[in-house]
């Protein structure tokens, strides 16, 4: 052996051993395992089983692993308080040993040369520009489903870094996708593991008995028996949806010339708008297209309907349409009527009336089957009550998350929609007069 051989031989032998205090399950262990061979892993974990825990400490083993420069390693969360309340003090935990060096007010803490940072998926521009070499994005069934491909996805591909999905089911979303993805051996990329509280044994088999008692069969399925085909627990439109699909309600369908064209629309300034794109005929509404974008002026919008075909369409709003913009002076309803659309403002209606509204309406509602619509209908799936935490109860109103602005948008439409046949609408393109003002304004 030469000198240069021993010397490295030596170092290998020498390696300095780093304890940060983390005593991984044999659940974690396998998905620790799993990351060493994959550059991608969905993780779908019953409650309780340590999988945020396994995620960090996932994230500092990799760190401290990368002979990169300066590398950079993120953990996200559905919004950012959760990373906050759920994850922030792990991290600075197991990183205390490393002597990292703590900034509270950025959720990051720097240890080595190296960073990890905590985000939430609500604030998606703040993960715009970055670089990654590892991810993990937790309860990736509330996270907006298109956050991976258009935002994290770029972020990983010149350092080649790598992504782990985890969290409990939430019925069958995108995150079931993830999995089915991950479990065709096609992708060989990827990598799935799942845990059954039934079989990891980290929760004793009478505290699960009284939890099914107390939680009754589908929500206990759902957190943990990791179930997919549970109903999303507080979602208002799933098991109609899943009741439309039975009856083959979402399917192929062409569009027919002699029918009503509507679009439903719910306007965003600094977040998302959405447009749902319909066709009525005899009482049926046939759900033909979405779109959604964020950011985007009125124009970006009006020229989508233009590339489309849809710019004659009967164009629903919501009320606030008519709030007049401190810069322009004009209300959008003004802006959008000069770019030549045909607006409807939608009736004024509480919330709730609005749901029941769409729920009343749902079974006669069918749906094209395709990527634009059935991301909307992930929408419709997931929206769902807000859930107090601190009473373990759920609210009487909607969570507002990703996939608000769609069912908002809805909403709007369905309640706008006129089903009886009649073409003749109230004050389209008209003068805004002290009538109108009181109705919508």
């Amino acid at each position: 052996m030469t000198n240069q051989s021993q010397s490295l031989s030596k170092q290998e032998s020498t390696s300095e051993v780093i304890e940060t205090g983390y005593k991984p399950r044999a659940p974690q262990k396998e998905i620790h395992r799993a990351m060493h061979n994959s550059r991608f892993v969905v993780a779908v974990c019953h409650r309780r089983m340590g999988k945020t825990v396994a995620a960090i400490n996932q994230l500092i083993h990799s760190a401290l692993k990368c002979d990169k420069n300066k590398p950079q390693y993120a953990y996200i969360a559905p919004t950012y308080g959760q990373a906050k309340r759920i994850a922030w003090e792990y991290l600075v935990e197991y990183t205390r040993p490393l002597g990292a060096t703590v900034r509270a007010s950025e959720l990051r803490v720097d240890f080595m040369g190296r960073r990890i940072s905590l985000y939430g998926a609500d604030s998606p521009d703040s993960l715009r520009g970055i670089y990654l070499d590892g991810c993990v994005i937790d309860e990736i069934g509330d996270v907006n489903p298109a956050l991976f491909n258009e935002v994290i996805r770029p972020a990983l591909s010149d350092r080649l870094g790598w992504c782990m999905f985890i969290g409990t089911p939430k019925g069958a979303n995108h995150f079931k996708g993830l999995r089915d993805y991950a479990l065709d051996e096609s992708n060989p990329t990827w990598d799935l593991k799942e845990y059954k509280a039934s079989q990891t044994g980290l929760i004793a088999e009478d505290e699960l008995r009284d939890a099914k008692k107390a939680m009754g069969d589908n929500k206990y399925e759902q957190e943990f028996e990791i179930s997919f085909d549970a109903p999303i627990v507080g979602s208002y439109y799933g098991e109609l949806i899943k009741d439309l699909d039975s009856k083959n309600h979402i399917r192929d369908i062409e569009t027919e010339s002699m029918t009503q064209k509507w679009t439903g629309w719910d306007l965003g300034m600094s977040d998302s708008t959405s447009i749902w794109v319909a066709e009525l005929i005899g009482g049926e509404i046939r759900v033909m297209d979405y779109y959604e974008d964020a950011g985007k002026s009125l124009d970006h919008y009006v020229g989508w309907l233009k590339e489309n075909g849809y710019e004659d369409y009967n164009h629903i709003l919501p009320h606030d349409v008519m709030v007049r913009e401190l810069g322009t002076g004009k209300s959008r309803y003004e802006l959008l009527t000069e770019a030549g659309l045909k607006i409807e403002v939608a009736r004024k209606m509480s919330v709730e009336d609005g749901i029941q509204a769409v729920r009343s309406t749902l079974p006669a509602v069918w749906f094209k089957n395709t990527s634009n619509v059935n991301k909307g209908l992930e929408c419709l799936r997931n929206y769902r009550r807000e859930f107090n935490e601190k009473l373990n109860v759920y609210n009487n109103r909607p969570l507002h998350d990703w996939s608000s602005h769609a069912a908002d948008a809805f909403r709007y439409l369905m309640i706008g929609i006129d089903r009886s046949g009649n073409t003749h609408h109230t004050d389209w393109n008209k003068p805004i007069d002290d009538t109108y003002k009181q109705q919508y304004m």
